[in-house]
């Protein structure tokens, strides 16, 4: 087995995907994919892209060797929009200080590179394991999961799974989900010179922010889990009426649910459609979901007894992370789309969760070169041919 990365080849890459505009919206992965599809055409890999819409592209990587099970490594190729702030252009990759700066070098172009790094390691020796080995690049991460819920879509059988986000290459092994309804309060619109011929729905909204903020505080807030913390639900956008001088007739909620594992999502809706029927019982308001807007998906967790996640811890401390955890997520990621097809599946990524999403964001180059060899090693323990 090869003993170490390509560092050279390793900043190249991941310098060209980052000079690659996967911004999402509109995401247009299709650039990305096609990049990595060379990639991995001259490690030898099998190689699928499904554009399942126009510009946004899965590309799955695949390598059959002798006979057990199949492991995937997955990440996305999209990253979210630049922004204002950059101390140098974020799409050409800088190195400064031992971080490599650039949008996507965390979150989660540079996960990406070094998977693509021990997927080359790993086809570049194959006495040490069997099995199929796949990388699982996908489209659309940053807002709804559907490059993955794509993939999953399909029933492809996979047995264990590490997903690269940013951890500081610790392994995580389970996150929140999220569910986000729109709530439309409805009143009754008149002249707002004549405001009592009619029925405020921002007022009667006020009535039912209260009962939110009341149940977070007294249910919600106290189911717990002990990597992730604490669920929650709150508001995070409200809009209502439609002209300067109209009473408003309707008003409408964004809710927030952030789901703990063991939360069922069916459960969580009925419980916010119970809440509004409490509403009307309690103030008389009428109030309806009228949407659900996308989310990445629903809170799962691999029990810590698993084979991945002691090989996840093992490979996470051989490799230089004196606290290789476990650890958990408050937000959400694919993770959950892989335990769906029944996969066992951790977190493991270079680069600090702090740093994404905000401008100057970079990658530790030890960290960076170092998560090859973390993922090429749990791989490999995965494959094993006793297993």
């Amino acid at each position: 087995m090869t003993r170490s990365p390509d560092a050279a080849r390793m900043k190249r890459d991941l310098a060209a995907l980052v000079g690659i505009n996967t911004e999402n919206p509109p995401g247009r992965e299709i650039e990305a994919a096609t990049f990595l599809h060379g990639l991995l055409a001259e490690a030898g890999f099998d190689l699928t892209m499904s554009e399942y819409k126009p510009g946004r592209v899965n590309l799955v990587a695949r390598l059959a060797n002798g006979p057990g099970s199949s492991f995937a490594f997955n990440t996305h190729m999209d990253v979210v929009p630049a922004g204002e702030g950059w101390s140098s252009d974020p799409f050409a990759l800088r190195e400064a200080d031992g971080r490599l700066y650039g949008r996507g070098t965390c979150d989660c172009k540079g996960p990406l590179i070094a998977m693509v790094e021990a997927l080359r390691m790993l086809a570049a020796d194959r006495s040490a394991w069997s099995g199929t080995l796949l990388g699982v690049f996908v489209a659309d991460e940053e807002i709804a999961s559907e490059g993955a819920r794509f993939y999953a879509a399909s029933r492809p059988r996979i047995d264990n799974a590490v997903i690269g986000e940013p951890t500081s290459n610790a392994t995580f092994t389970a996150h929140k989900g999220s569910l986000r309804p729109v709530v439309r309060v409805l009143g009754v619109p008149a002249h707002s010179g004549t405001p009592d011929l009619g029925e405020n729905a921002i007022y009667r909204a006020a009535e039912l922010l209260g009962l939110i903020r009341e149940h977070h505080q007294t249910v919600v807030r106290h189911r717990t889990h002990p990597l992730v913390g604490a669920a929650s639900l709150t508001v995070t956008r409200i809009h209502g009426g439609h002209a300067d001088n109209v009473l408003p007739g309707a008003c409408d909620l964004l809710l927030d649910r952030r789901m703990v594992p063991g939360e069922d999502e069916a459960a969580a809706k009925r419980e916010i459609a119970d809440l509004l029927l409490l509403a009307h019982e309690r103030f008389g308001l009428r109030a309806e979901i009228i949407d659900y807007r996308a989310t990445t998906g629903g809170a799962t967790e691999t029990a810590l007894d698993e084979p991945i996640v002691q090989a996840s811890l093992a490979a996470c401390r051989a490799h230089g992370k004196g606290d290789p955890g476990p650890f958990g997520f408050q937000g959400a990621c694919d993770l959950v789309h892989f335990r769906e097809l029944g996969a066992q599946g951790t977190v493991i990524g270079p680069g600090a969760l702090a740093m994404a999403h905000k401008a100057d964001e970079f990658v530790p180059v030890d960290e960076f070169l170092a998560a090859s060899l973390i993922y090429r090693d749990v791989a490999q323990s995965m494959l094993r041919p006793e297993r």
